[in-house]
């Protein structure tokens, strides 16, 4: 039971945190419930479609493409087709962890797992087309002129920082 319970610490930490602002302020504690409870739905209503997504890209997805792709000797070109992957993603950056779950049980280095992630976060297609047209196409450019090469550089950096023996250990803790 106990360790049940660890499993939910985040959401009866925010249920004591209501129901503890309820005694001092109800108004606001009625306004915090009704963001957690949108925020609960939100996610609700992603998870699904991308455990579905998971589902056929485990099936779908031959493991000798995603390694000759992604995988450790994939170079240059893997960094690439990982820039790809998450420019044309869509979704919140939460749906992008089981994405690249996938990947990397599937044989994708480390450092495309993290370049892949990096630009789901910050470099999307529509994203770009919006700073544009809003701020300017110069400032959307020189942002993807700043972002490309950290992005690329936080994935190398993780991969030689992040032992081998430490990642094959976190699948496991994955699947429990």
């Amino acid at each position: 039971m106990k360790v049940k319970l660890v499993d939910y610490r985040l959401f009866l930490v925010v249920l004591a945190a209501n129901l503890l602002l309820y005694l001092w302020q109800p108004a606001t504690a009625r306004l915090s419930a009704l963001n957690s409870t949108g925020f609960l739905l939100e996610v609700l209503s992603i998870v699904p479609p991308v455990m579905v997504l998971m589902g056929l890209l485990d099936v779908w997805v031959p493991r000798r493409l995603v390694e000759s792709h992604l995988g450790p000797d994939s170079g240059a070109v893997g960094a690439g087709v990982a820039m790809l992957l998450g420019t044309a993603a869509a979704g919140p950056l939460y749906a992008a962890f089981p994405v690249a779950v996938s990947l990397r049980k599937k044989g994708a280095r480390l450092a495309n797992i993290v370049i892949f992630l990096g630009t789901w976060g910050a470099i999307k297609i529509p994203m770009i087309l919006m700073e544009s047209s809003f701020i300017s196409l110069r400032f959307a450019l020189l942002r993807l002129l700043l972002t490309v090469p950290c992005i690329l550089a936080c994935g190398y950096l993780m991969e030689r920082l992040l032992p081998e023996q430490e990642l094959q250990a976190q699948p496991d803790a994955v699947d429990a």
